[in-house]
């Protein structure tokens, strides 16, 4: 596969020489994960996943200590794989991987119709570290506001603008805007099959590999057809921090708000009540930002 890593690139030596030992012995992530708690160790099939990918390494004690555990259960030598880990520096930057945005969007997701040949290279140049979204929810039920500050951080030498792609829930071509606080305007095109505005926001200039940056921008929609019903955020990198807040008209208020988390688009949500405040706002912070689909979804009285 072009986008595998590569066996003689000593950053992702330890990841192919892991995956190859699992597949040499046929063994699938569950069982590991499950050998490994046999031994006091718990780790989640989504790190295991990561350490064959090489988008992670073992790097904290009890990573390392199932590295140690692993070895004879994958039927290789004492030191094999802990002698192939590799100090990472501050701000490394896993690989773009095609794969686990393939994973979060499964098969002919509105962004890959709205992007089509580009999509599996979305973004690849950048990685996002903090997400912070406020939706504005006014008076006809509808999303009319999405404001967007990003923290990213290049992967790779010359990356000069960020790509987003929202899903609207009533647009026309002429009926939505792309506005950045300052510098250059933003390229923006509409998709209407996927009801989808893409715009390529600038970076205030191109970054060379690990520095990073914070961009902004807003989408407003002058539809007023249509309700809205949820406002999402596809992750396929795990985030430092993502934020939501969802502000409603005080006219429209839903009945009951929840946050969701899907692993994929498509799974099974797993739902929690989200309660309102007093100025008619929720907002969601996890714990933790894994890839998935993170949201808040709501129900508007009868």
């Amino acid at each position: 596969m072009a986008n595998a890593p590569r066996t003689d690139d000593p950053d992702t030596l330890f990841a192919t020489t892991f995956k190859a030992a699992l597949q040499r012995r046929e063994l699938s992530l569950e069982v590991v994960r499950d050998h490994l708690k046999s031994h006091g160790i718990t780790l989640s099939v989504a790190t295991l996943s990561y350490w064959q990918s090489g988008r992670s390494q073992p790097e904290r004690s009890q990573s390392l200590r199932a590295v140690d555990a692993l070895e004879p259960f994958l039927g290789l030598p004492g030191g094999a794989l802990r002698s192939l880990l590799r100090r990472r520096p501050r701000g490394w930057v896993p690989p773009h991987d095609p794969a686990a945005v393939r994973g979060v969007y499964g098969e002919n997701s509105d962004v890959e119709r709205a992007l089509g040949d580009a999509f599996p290279h979305l973004n690849a140049g950048l990685r996002r570290l903090v997400v912070h979204e406020a939706v504005r929810v006014n008076e006809h039920r509808l999303v009319d506001e999405v404001r967007v500050t990003v923290a990213v951080r290049a992967a790779r030498t010359n990356a000069r603008h960020l790509t987003v792609v929202h899903t609207l829930d009533a647009a026309k071509d002429d009926a939505f805007d792309v506005t950045v606080p300052s510098g250059p305007p933003p390229r923006t095109w509409f998709r209407p099959e996927p009801n989808c505005v893409v715009a390529e926001i600038p970076l205030g200039r191109p970054l060379a590999r690990n520095e990073t940056a914070v961009v902004e921008y807003t989408v407003r929609i002058a539809a007023t057809g249509g309700v809205s019903h949820q406002h999402e955020s596809r992750v396929t990198t795990p985030l430092q921090t993502y934020l939501l807040q969802v502000r409603f008209h005080p006219s429209a208020v839903p009945a009951t708000c929840w946050h969701y988390y899907r692993r994929h688009l498509g799974a099974e949500p797993s739902r929690q009540l989200a309660a309102l405040d007093g100025l008619h706002t929720t907002h969601l912070l996890p714990m933790k930002s894994a890839p998935g689909v993170h949201g808040v979804e709501w129900r508007w009285p009868d």
